[in-house]
């Protein structure tokens, strides 16, 4: 068995993935107490490990602005911090690079990253078989031979949760309309009928600067009277800590189901042109899923989603809101 001292954890892809990959950290400080953990990230998620008590060091990778040469840049940081073990939980060649020339001792990463030839241990990775957080953990089980099953987890601060308390002193349900990809979100139509099927309920939505619009027309076009728009007034974390206080937090099958996940916060998430079979599915132990009944040959139509249904019809987003509405 190996007792790395120094170790690197690179997961540079969106918010979703990098709130899976704390379950590693959970499972690294069990196994390695007295190992050094390193996140590598893109510019954006490093406020997730703001206060996290085992994660000490956070790169950060911009890659909107002079990606390869921030790249070189990480990769001479990466090399000077002399790593022993490297855990790349990408799948793509610019991670691969990193962790193939970042001098480690171990080098563990999925066999379908074009630089795996140069790593020390390769895994598979299947989308299908088992949930993500599982196949993460193959990489730790494969230099310790110790089994791996945590949880995401985030840790909020406590001026984060003072930040909410306004909102969280009365009873009250969430909803994070918004998506990256427009076919992962349930159409506005959808949100509004659920706001509308939530009268007595106060309910928040949640987002981004970006999606304030987006969730402000949901709220006019609604019969709610009781309905705040939270979006780009909350930071990542502080939407964590106000999701944790929830009865019930409304997502799709993205980011904001991922933090969820991490506070174990009740959930219920849409899924259209995804399924959750692809294994990203949400983990709290009070998780709900809604999808269409409807036999579509054309779904799932893709991992990731697309900015529009490639069919034009959209009917995986035909979903009704009485089915997933709560007392």
């Amino acid at each position: 068995m190996i007792n790395p001292r120094n170790i690197l954890v690179i997961q540079t892809a969106f918010i979703g993935d990098v709130v899976l990959a704390t379950a590693l950290a959970e499972d690294i400080h069990k196994q390695f107490s007295n190992a050094e953990i390193t996140f590598l990230v893109r510019k954006g998620n490093e406020s997730l490990f703001e206060a996290h008590p085992f994660v000490m060091n956070i790169l950060v990778w911009d890659k909107k602005n002079h990606k390869y040469r921030n790249l070189w840049r990480l990769i001479k940081e990466v090399r000077k911090q002399k790593f022993d073990c490297v855990l790349n939980l990408q799948r793509f060649a610019a991670a691969g690079m990193v962790a193939a020339l970042s001098g480690a001792k171990w080098i563990v990463g999925f066999q379908k990253n074009p630089l795996s030839p140069w790593f020390t241990h390769r895994v598979e990775h299947v989308i299908g078989v088992g949930h993500e957080i599982q196949r993460n953990a193959k990489l730790l089980t494969a230099i310790s031979n110790e089994s791996a099953g945590s949880l995401p987890k985030l840790y909020p601060t406590e001026s984060q949760y003072r930040r909410v308390k306004e909102y969280t002193e009365q009873p009250f349900i969430t909803m994070s309309p918004t998506s990256v990809w427009k076919t992962k979100a349930a159409p506005p139509i959808f949100w509004t009928k659920l706001i509308d099927a939530h009268p007595n309920h106060t309910v928040y939505l949640l987002g981004g600067p970006s999606d304030f619009e987006a969730c402000q027309s949901i709220l006019e076009q609604s019969r709610g009277n009781k309905v705040f728009n939270l979006c780009g007034k909350l930071s990542l974390m502080e939407s964590a800590a106000i999701m944790a206080s929830a009865q019930m937090n409304f997502t799709n099958d993205s980011a904001p189901m991922h933090l969820c996940s991490a506070m174990n916060a009740p959930v219920t998430a849409m899924y259209c042109s995804t399924v959750p079979a692809f294994g990203f599915g949400p983990l709290s132990d009070q998780a709900r899923i809604l999808e269409t009944h409807q036999h579509l040959d054309c779904r799932p139509c893709g991992l990731h989603g697309h900015k529009d249904c490639p069919k034009g019809h959209f009917k995986c987003g035909d979903l009704d809101p009485n089915e997933v509405a709560i007392a």
